[in-house]
């Protein structure tokens, strides 16, 4: 497709650079804007004491050596908490042989340290936020997303195009909250599969942005060029092999969420 050709995909690191260094770490996210990432992609959970923590699951089980639901846990329960080891030593690659991890760049990651990561990072870097659902604190999680963009002074960009933060969800009710508080930040509405009402290329009232598996591109090809002919944007995760690289270039989508963004750039011959 000649509009595949004329914007290359955005390049946007999953949890940071997730395959490289432990997910949702600082670590991560240091690595992915030095191997030259668009945008950033995060997943947010409120703690016990309503900080905002990148953190994927409900639990911390898997990618900490604590135990517990995020919700029922206060920042300095989590900040006490070791993220980084999880991740195999014996795979650790050469850069972190080379500059062992400080506790910060391996402890738990606040949206509010990532915020500064991005406004510091001396080049423009998005970032794409995941409000995780269903939780305990229903609207709250977008209300502090939105307080906390706005001390950034990114709550309320001139146009959905401008802005440096994206809000997703597989929420339409956690996207119907940004949009009434904030009708300039872009959203973008994740799909696990497709539902038969939206199986024409609508979208949620208000959002722009797709963001479908790469399952659904992989099996429903003709579903993307729906999207993409109703005028939405489409950003697809998570897409790490190169075949599925070529397949999203071959659609045309917009940006593809990688665990490798190096990997993807170097193929994208960027």
């Amino acid at each position: 497709m000649t509009h595949a050709r004329q914007h290359p995909p955005q390049v946007v690191a999953h949890r940071g650079a997730s395959e490289e260094a432990p997910e949702h770490t600082l670590a991560a996210y240091e690595k992915a804007i030095e191997d030259g990432a668009d945008a950033l992609e995060c997943d947010v959970r409120l703690t016990a004491d309503g900080h905002l923590v990148c953190v994927h699951d409900r639990r911390v089980n898997r990618t900490s050596n604590g135990r517990g639901a995020v919700s029922a846990l206060e920042l300095a329960d989590l900040a006490a908490l070791d993220f980084g080891s999880w991740k195999n030593r014996d795979e650790a690659p050469d850069w972190e042989q080379q500059r062992p991890p400080s506790w910060e760049q391996q402890s738990v990651l606040t949206l509010e340290r990532l915020l500064e990561l991005v406004v510091d990072a001396g080049r423009p870097v998005r970032l794409a936020v995941e409000t995780k659902h269903p939780t305990r604190w229903a609207g709250q999680v977008e209300e502090r997303l939105l307080a906390l963009l706005k001390r950034f002074g990114l709550d309320a960009p001139p146009s959905p195009e401008e802005s440096p933060v994206r809000v997703m969800s597989f929420s339409a009710r956690s996207l119907q909250r940004v949009r009434a508080a904030s009708p300039t930040l872009p959203t973008v509405y994740l799909l696990q599969f497709v539902s038969p009402r939206l199986r024409d290329g609508r979208l949620p009232p208000g959002v722009r942005i797709a963001g479908p598996s790469l399952r659904i591109a992989r099996s429903q090809p003709a579903y993307i060029e729906r999207l993409k002919g109703a005028g939405h944007q489409v950003h697809v995760w998570t897409v790490n092999e190169s075949r599925d690289v070529d397949l999203c270039v071959g659609l045309g989508v917009d940006a593809i969420i990688t665990n490798r963004p190096r990997a993807v750039l170097h193929q994208l011959g960027r």
